[in-house]
């Protein structure tokens, strides 16, 4: 039996999948294809839904989204029409939660409302990652003035709070949808420059960066290859989070009359028309308050999960 026959015989492998002597055996160093990029993602999924943070995040997140999707389906009221008639009523048959002041029904507005706020809380975290990403990873790689200019030009709005760098862009560009989502977008950039930048100062410096670099790898080649891969757990934790206070700022601007034009529902619109019937009319703002919490707690419990999941620390 040649030294070859006898490794293969001895790690149990065959043909086309041998293990190099001295090498991890988790890694495929023959032609056949490797099964470690599935099991790894199925890894991650029984990690994930082992922490109960996560579990109960993605339960809360789960309701709340079928809810909005596909109630109006099954729930046949409409969010805009108005119906003096019944005005300020209490939950009833018709009316499941309700009627506001104009007397359209509140749980339809509720269902039509979260699609806005949900959205707009997730396609603005994208966004600022799409954006976001690529230039903190390339102001840490790159270091010297490139790095200065971009950092003073991040910490000039991160100077801001959110929610006022929000109301500042959407007074200047005028209240439409369009302008929301670019104000909450704006205010969720700067922090996914400043976490990639972090992230790089890091892997800058690792082996395998040094081992591109000597082979001839460019530098832009790098942050995008090497650099930015390496940076999505942060990145991924931080945008869970992010999603959560993204939809609490689309809301104290709809909360301010600032948010998605009526009639069109939106949660934080729905709070500020409920603010003037607060104490005669509470459920008004009691509802589309607890649909808020819900969806922003369950966000919250889904990024403490992934923490722990991809905090290589956590691992067990």
């Amino acid at each position: 039996m040649t030294a070859g026959e006898s490794l293969r015989h001895k790690s149990g492998k065959g043909p086309g999948r041998e293990v190099s002597a001295g090498l991890p055996p988790g890694l495929n160093y023959g032609r056949g294809e490797s099964d470690e990029v599935p099991l790894a993602r199925r890894s991650f999924r029984r990690r994930l839904l082992a922490q109960t943070n996560a579990r109960i995040g993605l339960i809360l997140l789960g309701v709340m989204v079928l809810a909005c999707l596909f109630g109006p389906i099954f729930y046949h009221q409409s969010p805009v029409n108005q119906n003096l008639a019944v005005a300020l009523e209490g939950p009833s048959a018709q009316h499941v939660l309700g009627t506001d002041e104009y007397g359209r029904d509140e749980l339809a507005r509720l269902l039509y409302g979260g699609r806005y706020s949900i959205t707009l809380g997730v396609v603005a975290v994208i966004i600022g990652i799409a954006i976001g990403m690529p230039i903190g990873a390339a102001s840490g790689y790159f270091g010297g003035r490139v790095d200065l200019v971009l950092q003073r030009i991040t910490e000039v709005f991160m100077s801001f709070p959110g929610i006022l760098l929000a109301l500042a862009l959407v007074a200047a560009l005028g209240v439409n949808l369009q302008n929301i989502l670019v104000a909450v977008t704006v205010s969720s950039i700067p922090v996914f420059i400043r976490l990639a930048r972090a992230s790089a100062l890091t892997i800058r410096e690792l082996p395998y960066i040094e081992a591109a670099r000597s082979l001839g790898s460019s530098r832009w080649r790098n942050v995008f290859v090497h650099v930015m891969p390496n940076s999505i757990a942060p990145i991924a934790v931080q945008a869970s989070l992010q999603v959560g206070l993204t939809i609490l700022t689309a809301a104290g601007l709809g909360f301010l009359g600032l948010g998605v034009p009526p009639p069109d529902p939106e949660w934080g619109e729905m709070l500020g028309d409920a603010q003037t019937v607060i104490f005669r009319d509470p459920w008004l703002a009691i509802f589309p308050g607890i649909a808020i919490f819900l969806v922003v707690i369950g966000f919250n419990l889904l990024g403490d999960g992934l923490r722990s999941v991809l905090d290589p620390r956590e691992l067990r």
